[in-house]
């Protein structure tokens, strides 16, 4: 586990280009963001000008999710690709949910400036026995597991909710996604919850739209983690032969909406989809 040395030491050391978890959290109104990230933030802003609203609905269809597997009695988090933290995280959430504060919660993160924020934050405001972050990384899933495995949070024998929330836009095709995703749905026990969201190039309103999407490709080139954006359909493989539940894997504002939910009355227009889906077999 890193600790407070260091990760202020990563922090400082992380300035050189933006950083697309940092990025994220100027675009959901958190302040761990510095000035590189800020600027770039704009410049994206500029071509997309509701990427702002897009980042905030991911984090809303997180939040949706989170109280969704606790309310089904789930009280394990594995949270791969996890940020930064921020307002309405998965730990804050599940206790929230759950007024047994009995939730375990695992952070996993490759980005150091992510992690050691997160490390930060646990250790000034959480419980050690039940949450924690750590170092791995999703395209590393043997490496990744063995760290869940030894972790003293997860008992990887019992059902689990294995959150991979806006992370798969930054994993591309070449990447071996399907390996990645069944690996990691094979590790989980029989009735498990995988909660997965990623922007998409789908139906864009116009041809400029279109294009802005295609750009926003290119402005992430130059950060911490270049993009990849996928249809529906391209997407729907990553669940596997897992059941979604209800209402499937839509547009992430048409995801059990609550009155706070961004572009309810227009899902399609929000730009990320996503959907939980549960292992069979329990």
């Amino acid at each position: 586990m890193i600790n407070h040395y260091d990760a202020l030491t990563a922090v400082e050391g992380s300035l050189d280009r933006p950083s697309a978890a940092r990025v994220y959290d100027y675009f959901i109104g958190g302040t761990t963001n510095y000035a590189i990230d800020r600027n770039f933030a704009e410049k994206v802003r500029d071509r997309l000008p509701l990427i702002g609203e897009y980042c905030r609905t991911s984090r809303q269809f997180l939040g949706r999710a989170v109280r969704a597997c606790s309310a089904a009695g789930l009280t394990q988090f594995v949270d791969i690709g996890s940020g930064l933290p921020s307002a309405g995280n998965v730990h804050e959430v599940a206790d929230e949910t759950r007024p047994e504060k009995d939730t375990h919660v695992l952070y996993l993160d490759n980005e150091p400036v992510a992690l050691a924020h997160s490390t930060l934050l646990l250790a000034e405001t959480a419980d050690p026995g039940r949450f924690r972050a750590m170092a791995a990384d999703f395209l590393e899933p043997e490496d990744l597991w063995e760290r869940v495995t030894e972790s003293g949070i997860i008992d990887v024998d019992r059902p689990l909710a294995l959150v991979i929330n806006a992370v798969m836009h930054f994993v591309n095709d070449d990447e071996n996604p399907d390996d990645l995703l069944a690996f990691y749905r094979d590790q989980v026990a029989p009735g498990s919850l995988l909660v997965l969201s990623q922007m998409t190039n789908e139906n864009p309103v116009d041809e400029n739209e279109r294009q802005a999407l295609v750009d926003l490709i290119e402005y992430y080139e130059t950060t911490t983690n270049p993009g990849f954006l996928r249809t529906k359909a391209e997407f729907a493989r990553f669940y596997g032969d897992w059941p979604l539940l209800d209402p499937g894997l839509v547009y992430a504002p048409a995801w059990h909406p609550d009155p706070a939910t961004l572009f309810a009355a227009a899902p399609s227009e929000s730009r990320v989809i996503g959907g939980v889906a549960r292992k069979p077999g329990a």
